[in-house]
């Protein structure tokens, strides 16, 4: 098939066009459906504080009881499980960082503040990780390409390359503990060790390529303060945990980690990862990404915070969480069955995890 032959296809059948092949910057761009999203959704497009704070207070309140509980108690099966609800709560909890790179920064007064607090700072993940990197990924000329730090081809990639992608997530917790307890102070004492931990170690991105530019103006400050806030913190959990038993930590390290590899499976179909690196057009970005919309609850708990809705959010990316469902039911009713919006939707994980394998079987 030639690029003249995609261009000439009608808008409806952009999928199709490219069945057996890669996603490029040849697939059009659906603009009745682009003019839709937008058209159908101003009313929603409002960050609602009351949500925001309530959702994140009550996801990190459960989760660190649970954790405190998993600690605490003496009965395997019921720490055990104590440990899973943790898990999960703070997972959620974590997850609004990817709202606070969205979000406008007045938009929610004191909320990125009080998450870094709350959530950020003791998970050893603030949001700098995130701001100024995320971004990036929904770049038109981006996303897809070597310059997206969160996108790989892993469609394309070798079979092995899925478990052990997955598998490095568990890792992450001791990793971050190393980063803020070690390398962060050490860099302060040798500059390029810090530039070295700043560029390779200090962004929530998947991409080995990529090199992270050094942060300026007020968000540089704002580096400093949560890089100082998160060195503080792991010096002081580490300094605790040789006084008074090594059990907590490890316990949370076990919490922290499950919740890592959840995310990392999550970010498995996040995508189906099929472009090999080219630019994209908005309509490439939305079929390359997924949504796996109601009916089914278990995605809700998988992909919280609106993430069941990621192909949309593709098209809406400032759209705040919350409104997510409501702007997915309005496309659906407005635009016609088989059109390029309903062929984003999947049932769900299984298939989805089924659909990657078996792409990655097909390479030699």
């Amino acid at each position: 098939m030639n690029a003249q032959n995609a261009i000439d296809l009608p808008q409806s059948n952009a999928r199709d066009a490219v069945q057996g092949s890669t996603w490029h910057s040849q697939i059009p761009d659906d603009k009745a459906m682009l003019r839709a999203a937008v058209d159908l959704t101003r009313d929603i497009a409002t960050a609602r504080p009351g949500i925001y704070w309530s959702d994140m207070l009550m996801s990190a309140l459960v989760g660190y009881a649970a954790l405190a509980g998993a600690i605490l108690v003496g009965n395997p099966a019921v720490a055990v499980l104590l440990g899973l609800v943790s898990s999960l709560a703070l997972y959620r909890a974590l997850l609004f960082i990817h709202e606070l790179t969205h979000i406008h920064k007045d938009a929610l007064p004191g909320f990125r503040f009080g998450w870094n607090l709350l959530v950020g700072i003791p998970m050893l993940i603030p949001s700098l990780m995130y701001e100024g990197v995320h971004t990036q990924h929904h770049a038109r000329t981006r996303y897809g390409t070597v310059d997206d730090p969160e996108y790989l081809p892993l469609a394309l990639m070798k079979p092995w390359s899925l478990p052990v992608f997955a598998l490095t997530a568990i890792l992450l917790p001791v990793a971050l503990l190393i980063r803020s307890a070690v390398l962060v102070p050490l860099g302060v004492v040798f500059p390029p060790l810090r530039k070295l931990v700043w560029e390779r170690a200090s962004a929530l991105a998947i991409n080995p390529q990529y090199r992270r530019r050094k942060a300026e103006g007020e968000f540089a400050r704002q580096v400093f303060w949560q890089e100082l806030g998160c060195s503080a913190w792991a010096i002081a959990v580490l300094a605790a945990s040789a006084t008074w038993g090594w059990r907590p930590l490890l316990i949370a390290l076990c919490v922290v980690s499950f919740t890592a590899l959840l995310n990392q499976v999550r970010t498995l179909v996040a995508h189906l990862w099929e472009n090999d690196g080219e630019a994209m057009t908005v309509t490439a970005q939305y079929l390359d990404s997924v949504n796996v919309p109601p009916p089914g609850f278990v995605a809700a708990m998988w992909a919280p915070v609106g993430l069941r809705y990621h192909a949309l959010h593709h098209l809406l990316p400032s759209m705040p969480y919350h409104s997510l469902a409501e702007a997915h039911r309005r496309l659906t009713a407005h635009l016609d069955a088989g059109t390029t919006y309903g062929k984003a939707s999947y049932p769900g994980l299984a298939p989805l995890l089924g659909r990657l394998a078996r792409s990655t079987m097909k390479v030699r």
